[in-house]
């Protein structure tokens, strides 16, 4: 897991959504809302949930902003405000910004004025975006079922060499490496002896439990 500190201000249907899906991750997140109702709702999703009145340096240094790695915006319709907070995060100097955009033009402006990633979310981008965020080494990730996924797992020196037979993914972990992604090339028709080698990106489907334990054990 990466050590990211992680804040989410708006805690609508995807912000909400998110909170959970780091909690169900086991990453401790900072949850902001100027509605009292909703920071209820998430308190027992987040290590610290705050309702502010009104969002503007004093209270973000208040809440020390500047020591979170990476900070979600997710206002529903508040155009204005999505605009105003994410333009006075990068000029405070958060490292990290990703806002979710209600259209193509607040797309447009979200990114002139430094928004580090501009989203356009349904529900289950959630799942996506936290899976792949608070992970070491997992750079895509596909929900198949509320079980089962399919994920795309950076190979490590520490299996750099072995070959899949070694790895014996589906008897030690009970997921199996479908495919091996090398040099832009997609390699399919995989042998018990394929080596693994540096830069491979491991295409893996199984039980997220199962994939989970391979990667944090595994990989």
């Amino acid at each position: 897991m990466k050590n990211t500190q992680f804040a989410v201000f708006g805690l609508g249907r995807f912000g909400g959504s998110l909170v959970k899906e780091f909690h169900e991750n086991g990453i401790e997140v900072l949850a902001v809302d100027t509605d009292q109702k909703k920071v209820d709702e998430f308190v027992k999703y987040a290590v610290h949930a705050v309702q502010v009145p009104d969002l503007d340096e004093t209270i973000l240094n208040m809440l020390d902003i500047t020591s979170f790695d990476h900070v979600f915006v997710s206002f529903g319709e508040n155009i204005e405000g999505s605009i105003l907070l994410t333009l006075l995060l990068k000029e405070m100097g958060v490292k990290k910004v990703w806002v979710k955009a209600s259209s193509d033009n607040h797309q447009k402006v979200l990114n002139k004025i430094g928004a580090d990633q501009v989203i356009h979310p349904e529900r289950d981008m959630a799942k996506r975006i936290a899976n792949y965020i608070s992970s070491k080494s997992i750079i895509d990730y596909i929900e198949l079922s509320s079980e089962h996924s399919i994920v795309e797992i950076v190979a490590s020196p520490k299996i750099y060499n072995k070959t899949l037979a070694d790895l014996d993914t589906r008897n030690k972990y009970g997921c199996n490496i479908i495919a091996i992604k090398r040099d832009g090339v997609v390699k399919i028709s995989l042998i018990p002896n394929e080596l693994i080698q540096e830069g491979d990106i491991l295409v893996v489907i199984g039980r997220k439990t199962s994939i989970k334990r391979f990667e944090e054990e595994g990989v």
